[in-house]
């Protein structure tokens, strides 16, 4: 997908390709005794007869939608994030995503619930997408002046950190509640590990820039407008978010949402350093939805405009 602005259709041609289950395409990695044909079914490696139930995808949000809203097909965002550790490893550069088994309808919307009144329709079990380098576009010349020499440092293991936080009911950002836990709350963590990467970050081919920042993870953020001068630190949560929320929440409207249809056998592969995605939940009664995932951590990470400290 274009990473500068996503548009509905691609700029390159899209040849069908009839894989079947018996196959085997090596792109770096061969699985063996995987039956494609019985992805999902009574015995699933060893488990048999099980049903995997997950509670609302949404339900994390401060302010939840009400259950027979959803039930009627009121919807959200669920988490919109990138496929990233950051802790230890550095993000993968694309993931994949393979589609098994979705259903199709009835009809979803999806509702921002901020007061904005925005809405867009979608059908279940989609992913969507917003781009970064659109983000950044969209920010003032003091924004970019700002965002281009600063960086952020995530907490040690991250996703424990907020993991007692509340969501926006956009999918964007954290409510700030004081839920984050403290460093002596998460155990050891090795200083080393501790990722700092700079807000915005260059695609090495294109040249383009992306806002790249997951808010819901940062702990600390070092802000300045030039190389030379000293970055500011802000530590509190709350302000860093408050920063955020109006740069980020530019992109988050109908017109710059892009929802794939994918169907059976569909790959989507996207731009992992340039694209924020999430899913859509649905009423479970609609049917099951089967996706293959795959990305692997990148053996360099993120650069930036300019140089940033690395974690001393």
């Amino acid at each position: 997908m274009a990473p500068g602005i996503l548009a509905p259709e691609p700029s390159f041609t899209l040849n069908e390709m009839d894989k079947t289950a018996k196959e085997k395409h090596d792109f770096g990695a061969v699985i063996e005794d995987l039956d494609l044909n019985n992805i999902s079914g009574a015995d699933h490696y060893g488990l048999k007869d099980i049903d995997i139930k997950k509670g609302i995808l949404h339900a994390w949000h401060a302010d939840a939608p009400k259950e027979e809203d959803f039930l009627k097909g009121h919807t959200r965002f669920q988490r919109w994030h990138i496929d990233a550790p950051l802790y230890a490893r550095d993000p993968a550069w694309f993931t994949t995503l393979r589609c098994i088994q979705r259903p199709t309808a009835p009809e979803l919307t999806i509702h921002w619930d901020d007061g904005s009144g925005l809405t867009m329709k979608t059908e279940p079990g989609l992913t969507a997408f917003f781009s970064n380098v659109q983000t950044y576009g969209m920010m003032t010349e003091d924004e970019r002046q700002i965002a281009d020499h600063s960086w952020v440092e995530y907490a040690p293991h991250p996703y424990q950190w907020m993991g007692d936080c509340k969501a926006q009911p956009t999918g964007l950002g954290l409510v700030s509640e004081g839920k984050e836990k403290t460093l002596g709350e998460l155990g050891p963590y090795d200083e080393k590990n501790v990722k700092r990467y700079p807000m915005v970050w260059v695609n090495p081919v294109t040249g383009e820039r992306a806002f790249m920042v997951h808010g819901i993870c940062v702990r600390r953020a070092f802000l300045r407008s030039s190389e030379t001068e000293e970055p500011r630190v802000v530590d509190d949560v709350a302000e860093i978010r408050e920063w955020l929320k109006p740069i980020q929440e530019r992109v988050l409207r109908p017109d710059y949402i892009m929802l794939p249809k994918v169907e059976e056998g569909d790959v989507v592969m996207w731009a992992n350093y340039q694209v924020f995605h999430t899913a859509v939940d649905y009423p479970d009664h609609w049917g099951a939805r089967t996706m293959h995932q795959a990305n692997i951590g990148a053996s360099q990470g993120p650069v930036g405009p300019v140089p940033i400290p690395s974690v001393s």
